[in-house]
């Protein structure tokens, strides 16, 4: 019977859909010029990249590398409107950000639980992960809901709010630093010929 986690999967899932949202988000930051808007994408952006990084470590704890896809054209597409010169207010409908919060209502992370085999580092991953992505949906409804009131238009920028935005890049600068140096790491210690770079045994990928 093999050893594999039964939820490698579903930290695979988490870890890519992560990194690629830290990506996305990150580009539609650059992008905006509206200060409530990129305080927002930026604190839900440095979670998603923390996010991706943390699975990624958890995925290459339990003996196995994350598996991502050649051709991803999903991700291009989010990309593209992120990167786009649409108005927030439409990159926030085209990506479906402003639907995120469900409210009381069941949403996906219910269903995480439902294997009893997760052990207790991962639930505790786990948990926290869902915590914040349930807050983060507030967060970008909130902004959703802001930027719906205004008509789309941008709020102009006062000079607190670029002391409190360049913070909030500063940080956002260091997890895009995290994430190159983890997958520096990753890379250093994925499987080659079918072992660890370290001469551990290496199970197979996910």
């Amino acid at each position: 019977m093999s050893d594999k986690p039964s939820y490698l999967g579903l930290l695979n899932a988490v870890a890519v859909g992560e990194s690629q949202a830290h990506c996305y988000l990150t580009a539609w930051i650059e992008k905006t010029d509206d200060p409530d808007v990129k305080a927002t994408l930026s604190t839900v952006a440095a979670r998603e990249g923390e996010h991706g990084m943390s699975f990624a470590k958890r995925i290459n704890e339990l003996g196995y590398s994350v598996r991502t896809k050649d051709d991803d054209e999903g991700f291009r597409k989010r990309m593209a409107i992120a990167s786009s010169d649409r108005t927030d207010l439409e990159k926030m409908e085209k990506l479906g950000l402003g639907r995120l919060d469900s409210g009381d209502k069941p949403d996906i992370f219910d269903n995480f639980f439902k294997d009893h085999t997760i052990d207790i580092r991962t639930g505790e991953l786990l948990g926290r992960y869902i915590a914040e992505e349930r807050d983060s949906g507030r967060l970008l409804k909130c902004c959703y809901e802001e930027l719906k009131a205004r008509g789309g238009k941008s709020r102009i920028a006062s000079s607190a709010d670029s002391d409190r935005l360049s913070t909030l890049e500063a940080k956002l600068d260091a997890v895009c630093a995290a994430i190159g140096d983890m997958q520096g790491m990753l890379a250093a210690t994925a499987p080659t010929n079918g072992k660890r770079t370290n001469g551990a045994r290496a199970k197979s990928k996910v």
